[in-house]
């Protein structure tokens, strides 16, 4: 029996996509490397959802039979809105994943988490096998932290404790991320706050040296990664 609802049906993206034309362009490059069988894991972001719905235009124009396994909330039920069918790390490993990126230094380093998702992002890139990440050309930058600072997924009892041992890193900037459609600070998906730290200077141990401050879930960087970069 199903749900006899319009949320879903009715579900669109959250808010205006920059650079549309060219987030298309590869998106569609993205549609284009699914094979009948596939498990692809979705990330989070604009461009991740335009290559689901090329991903979900295919699906119905070829019959393919491909399994999907999203990084947040908003990308599971896109799924379910596309018909794209979902599966969980439970059951499958992703063949390939697709993501987008805040940050990408010379060496593919990446900075993400804007969106808040970083955890499963960074567990569904490890256990994928092959990473495509997707960006345009503002995301090039030098050195890492240039233009975004880290996000840091913090459990909210130990929010002074990494303030502290952030500091003491090196951070010049520590803000806890408020929300948008609320009052107070975001919520993570794991019911953790999130702050944005900012570094002079982003070694490479720093991600380490971040994730074992007690009552760190995970950073936002994502550092020796093989992934392949595709340009919008």
């Amino acid at each position: 029996m199903q749900w006899q609802s319009n949320i879903i049906e009715t579900l669109s993206w959250s808010d205006t996509i920059i650079n549309r034309e060219a987030k298309q362009k590869v998106a569609l490059k993205i549609a284009e490397k699914v094979q009948d069988g596939d498990v692809i894991g979705v990330g989070s972001g604009s461009t991740s959802f335009l290559a689901l719905t090329a991903i979900a235009e295919r699906i119905k124009a070829e019959g393919l039979n491909i399994k999907a396994i999203a990084t947040s909330i908003e990308l599971s039920m896109a799924c379910s809105k596309l018909g794209v069918p979902l599966t969980t790390l439970f059951e499958n490993r992703p063949d390939w994943l697709f993501d987008g990126a805040d940050e990408v230094d010379p060496s593919h380093n990446l900075i993400k988490g804007r969106g808040g998702a970083m955890f499963k992002e960074k567990l569904m890139m490890a256990s994928s096998l092959k990473n495509y990440i997707i960006i345009d050309e503002t995301k090039l930058v030098d050195k890492l932290c240039t233009k975004f600072p880290i996000p840091i997924e913090v459990f909210p009892q130990a929010l002074l404790h990494v303030e502290e041992q952030l500091t003491a890193l090196g951070a010049c900037s520590i803000l806890l991320r408020p929300a948008k459609g609320k009052d107070g600070p975001v919520i993570t998906e794991n019911g953790n706050l999130i702050v944005d730290a900012k570094f002079d200077d982003v070694p490479g141990d720093m991600e380490v040296k971040i994730k074992s401050i007690t009552g760190v879930i995970e950073s936002g960087l994502f550092m020796g990664f093989d992934v392949e970069v595709l340009m919008a």
